[in-house]
C-alpha cells in the first residue's frame, strides 16, 4: 500500500476520473437505455409468459370441468339408455307371455271343441251301432218267436194285453 501512495500522481488521478466520468456518461447516454429497455422487455415477456401460463391453467381447469360434465352427461345418457332397454325387454317379455297365453287359450278352446265334436260323433256312432244291434237282436228274437205258431199267438196276446193296459 505504501507503494501506491508513493506512486500516486494527482494528474493521472484527475485524468482517470474524467475518463471514468466520461465513460459513465457515454454508458448512461447510449447503453443504459437499451439495457433498461431490454430488461423491461424481458420482464414484460416473463410477465406475459406467466399470464399465458395462468390463462392456460385456467383453460385446463375449464376443460377438465367440461370433461367431467360431459362424462357425467354420458353416464346419465348411458343409464337412461340401459333403463329404456330394460323397459323394452320387459315389455317384449310381457307381450310374448300375453301372446303365448292367448295362443294357448285359443288352442285349448280348439282342442275342447274338437274333443266335444269327436265326443258327439262317437255318441252318435254308438247310438247308431246300438240301434243296429237292437234291430238285429229284435229281428233274431222275432224270427225265433214267429217261427213257432204257439209262440206267435202268445206274443200277439201279450201285445194285445199291453195295449189294453195302457
Amino acid at each position: 500500500m505504501e507503494t501506491l501512495i508513493n506512486d500516486f500522481s494527482p494528474g493521472l488521478f484527475v485524468v482517470q476520473t474524467i475518463l471514468l466520468l466520461g465513460l459513465i456518461f457515454l454508458l448512461v447516454k447510449f447503453a443504459w437505455k437499451p439495457i433498461l429497455t431490454s430488461l423491461n422487455e424481458r420482464e414484460e415477456g416473463i410477465q406475459g409468459a406467466l399470464e399465458a401460463a395462468d390463462k392456460a391453467r385456467k383453460e385446463m381447469q375449464n376443460l377438465q370441468a367440461d370433461n367431467d360434465k360431459l362424462l357425467k352427461e354420458a353416464r346419465a345418457e348411458r343409464e337412461a339408455m340401459l333403463k329404456e332397454a330394460r323397459e323394452i325387454k320387459e315389455k317384449m317379455i310381457a307381450d310374448s307371455k300375453e301372446q303365448a297365453q292367448i295362443e294357448g287359450d285359443k288352442l285349448l278352446k280348439q282342442a275342447q271343441a274338437a274333443i266335444e265334436s269327436e265326443k258327439k260323433a262317437a255318441v252318435a256312432d254308438i247310438k247308431n251301432q246300438v240301434a243296429a244291434l237292437s234291430v238285429e237282436i229284435a229281428e233274431k228274437v222275432l224270427k225265433e218267436q214267429l217261427s213257432n205258431k204257439d209262440k206267435q199267438l202268445k206274443l200277439v196276446e201279450d201285445m194285445l194285453g199291453d195295449v189294453k193296459l195302457n
